[in-house]
């Protein structure tokens, strides 16, 4: 799987943007990751579908950085620290729980900045913690 769809931006750019914005490019390319895998694994578009939703949600990106966080580095654990905590302009959607939407907002900010600074293999080294494992 290739994501190289931009020149990088360097590491100071990326770590100036808020959360919300790097959380805003994490959660296309997390759902770019997550249609790939389920495309490779050849189900059928309902059943893609369904099985997005067990990667995407707020609750599901919460789990999956709860599973990654023990091997982030410092700088990518700041990086989440400022996604969690970054406060949008409305509320947390109906029938999500607020610390599952924070963490995945953080969860989120991370893919986004790795992304960003061009680290695709990172990216996809944690995704394959997530989805494969």
């Amino acid at each position: 799987m290739s994501l190289r769809l931009h020149e990088s931006m360097a590491e100071h750019d990326a770590s100036m943007m808020n959360g919300l914005q790097l959380a805003f490019m994490g959660d296309a390319v997390w759902s770019v990751i997550v249609r790939e895998e389920l495309i490779a694994r050849k189900y059928n578009v309902h059943h893609m579908h369904t099985e997005s939703i067990r990667f995407v949600s707020a609750k599901s990106q919460a789990a999956a950085l709860e599973r990654i966080t023990p091997v982030l580095s410092g700088p990518e654990a700041e990086i989440v620290r400022r996604g969690r905590n970054a406060h949008s302009h409305h509320p947390v959607p109906k029938h999500q729980n607020p610390e599952d939407y924070a963490a995945a907002t953080g969860f989120e900010a991370l893919i986004g900045y790795l992304y960003l600074t061009g680290k695709e293999d990172r990216v996809l080294e944690l995704a394959g913690m997530i989805i494969g494992g």
